[in-house]
């Protein structure tokens, strides 16, 4: 076996030409660590000795008598081919969009909401077309796009196909549709007057806190006023006092 290299052929080799059988299983023991050592990164367990061990018969070409932990494997798997994987016998009648783009065409056909096919057939045609460009250099025009969906899904969407003709392309996709719309109004049944009562929650919080502020003003400048009335000096009253003392010390004695 090529991912072993030629050494541990060679090893192999010598363990079967010994006699004794208790050193050959000693060996034995030994190589199957040195072939561990050799593929580090495969995992540890019972299935990775046992392919070990497998390897090492078949490197032996079945002639290894010792005492393993596995029985030694059959000779006719050497020669067995794996089964044949029988190719997909769908007739896709456009290949290269593939079986999702029809699955996706049936699936539009049984939506219930009419917006919701419509959605989903805008969907299908940005599908389509990148599907189109990843095999073409050109591009496919939409009506194009929307003839063969309307072929796959036998005619059942000639309304809708023809309302986008009319329209254009959707921009939301098929999970932007009523689902969520329903959804939302389920989380919110009361709609805009929940949001106005917290609004006006917050408003009169707003006041409160209003009021609060306008009282803390008041009282500061009470206590402001106080303290102008204990003695405290103004800023020009501290200017004319440095005034003062630089005529003094400019003064000759």
């Amino acid at each position: 076996m090529k991912e072993y290299g030629s050494n541990i052929q060679k090893l192999t080799d010598y363990i079967v030409s010994l006699p004794d059988r208790e050193q050959r299983t000693k060996y034995a023991h030994i190589l199957i660590e040195l072939m561990r050592q050799i593929h580090p990164n495969m995992r540890e367990g019972i299935d990775y000795s046992k392919k070990l061990w497998d390897d090492l018969y078949v490197i032996a070409n079945f002639d290894l008598d010792v005492d393993s932990p596995f029985p030694p494997p059959p000779k006719e798997i050497l020669g067995k081919k794996p089964m044949t994987v029988p190719y997909n016998q769908q007739q896709l009648k456009h290949r290269l969009y593939g079986r999702n783009l029809e699955l996706l065409v049936v699936k539009a056909m049984i939506t219930q909401d009419y917006d919701e096919r419509k959605a989903f057939v805008s969907y299908m045609v940005r599908l389509m077309k990148s599907f189109f460009q990843v095999w073409n250099k050109d591009t496919i025009e939409t009506n194009d796009c929307l003839q063969q969906i309307l072929e796959l899904s036998g005619f059942k969407l000639q309304k809708e196909i023809d309302d986008l003709r009319r329209d254009g392309l959707m921009e939301s996709s098929p999970r932007d549709g009523s689902s969520n719309r329903q959804r939302s109004q389920q989380n919110h049944p009361q709609g805009g007057s929940q949001f106005r009562d917290n609004r006006g929650g917050n408003d009169r919080g707003g006041d409160r806190s209003n009021d609060r502020d306008r009282n803390r003003g008041d009282r500061n400048n009470v206590d402001r006023n106080k303290n102008f009335s204990g003695g405290f000096k103004t800023s020009s009253d501290r200017n004319n006092t440095r005034n003062d003392r630089n005529n003094n010390n400019r003064r000759p004695r």
